[in-house]
């Protein structure tokens, strides 16, 4: 089995958790795109874990752990989580995480060249965690960047490393006129950090297809959401990977495998982090009131979470895009602070009414359609069994099924491990 872990709306949908839960019956879990921009947080009886670049499935002693190709590594982030994880009693060693020789390496000057371009688009900017994520795509795509295989051969590294900081400082120090790239230092960083990276670092493509053919279930984790995926999402308020569940075999380094199921999370409201259309955000004192009931705080970054009601718009446009098979609702429990539940059901764009989420242009046109249905205003964070949700719960559940034509699998009632509830068993 091949399953997909994605996100449906902007990000921080509770994806870690449900790898988290999931990885139970799966032999493997792959990272197949983005960096340390995202966290994924997952809580379970061993303590609460951040994970940035490892899969969430390294808490699960007998889960192999993949970071694909399509990622890009900060290696010395990554040896500090490694670190910090084991400080904490996780195991981790070459047998269950393997980096895959394809993937590239987040510089530092990748993090500078990004704090330097949001300083200078200043009111404009495109809210970006500032750790290198889009210039290390950038130089990607240019074919000037360092991949994790190259960490294996420092006779090629040297060589590399003298004609890319030359090009790099064309746009460091002439073109920002921050101070110059060391050649020297680049490469101390790639060989210092790199060394303890050495063991992990393999074919991943070759070791998913053998696994595959034994018969191991994959389970792959997304990064983010829909609408933060560069071709599809909010452009140019988005991330500078590929955020879909189309993509993890690509991405994992696998193209010759295919999916059996994605499996979709969304949160049973609405929230986003950084800049951008966000049509169904609330503010003020109705904001403050959501985001701190749900702890709406960015993962990796610390930063508020914007927030809103539940966009069944923006969330039906996800569903498509992920090609979502069944869908899970987290956060349920947070909504329990109302007696009254709003949910954005249609925007409003010159005077038309839309079902269809419109091109990203047009959003900021764009005003929400609120309805409300009746809340259940009771603690439902104790709930493990659908008959013992009350009402009001269960109609909320299916009015959002309704809206997305998608059904919910799963509904999460709370942080922790154990706090979900399969709806169909």
């Amino acid at each position: 089995m091949l399953t997909s872990i994605c996100g449906i709306n902007w990000g921080d949908e509770g994806k870690g958790k449900m790898v988290d839960l999931f990885s139970e019956d799966y032999d493997i879990v792959c990272r197949y795109q983005g960096g340390n921009n995202a966290g994924h947080t997952v809580i379970n009886e061993r303590g609460k874990f951040i994970l940035n670049l490892l899969p969430s499935g390294i808490l699960r002693e007998n889960v192999v752990n993949v970071l694909g190709m399509g990622m890009v590594i900060d290696i010395r982030h990554l040896t500090e989580e490694i670190a910090h994880l084991r400080e904490k009693g996780v195991k981790i060693s070459p047998e269950n995480l393997k980096i895959s020789d394809r993937a590239e390496i987040t510089m530092p000057y990748h993090v500078l060249m990004d704090c330097l371009e949001e300083e200078r688009l200043a009111d404009k900017k495109f809210g970006s965690t500032r750790r290198g994520i889009a210039p290390a795509y950038a130089d990607r795509f240019m074919k000037k960047s360092f991949r994790m295989g190259e960490l294996l051969y420092p006779e090629v590294l040297r060589e590399k490393v003298k004609e890319i900081v030359a090009w790099k400082n064309l746009t460091v120090a002439r073109g920002y006129g921050a101070q110059p790239i060391s050649e020297e230092e680049t490469l101390d960083y790639l060989l210092s950090y790199g060394e303890a990276l050495k063991p992990y670092i393999c074919d991943v493509g070759l070791y998913l297809t053998g696994a595959a053919k034994a018969g191991k279930n994959i389970l792959f984790e997304a990064q983010l959401g829909a609408l933060r995926d560069i071709d599809y999402g909010i452009l140019p308020y988005t991330s500078s990977s590929l955020t879909l569940a189309a993509y993890a075999p690509l991405g994992a380094g696998v193209p010759n495998l295919r999916l059996d199921k994605s499996i979709g999370i969304m949160k049973a409201y609405s929230t986003c982090v950084g800049e951008g259309p966000f049509t169904a955000e609330y503010f003020g004192e109705k904001a403050e009131a959501l985001r701190k009931a749900g702890g709406e705080f960015g993962a990796a970054t610390g930063r508020p979470r914007r927030v809103g009601p539940f966009d069944a718009v923006a969330s039906a446009y996800g569903i498509r895009c992920q090609g979502a098979d069944e869908l899970v609702l987290t956060k349920l429990d947070i909504l329990s602070i109302y007696e009254e539940i709003e949910v954005c059901t249609a925007y409003e764009l010159d005077g038309k009414r839309l079902h269809d989420f419109p091109y990203p242009d047009l959003l900021d046109r764009c005003k929400p359609v609120f309805e409300k249905v009746k809340g259940w205003h009771t603690d439902i964070s104790k709930c493990r069994k659908k008959e013992q949700l009350p009402q009001a719960a269960l109609d909320y559940i299916a009015y959002i099924e309704d809206l997305c034509a998608c059904k919910i699998t799963y509904v999460a009632v709370g942080p922790e491990r154990d706090a979900v509830i399969r709806m169909d068993g």
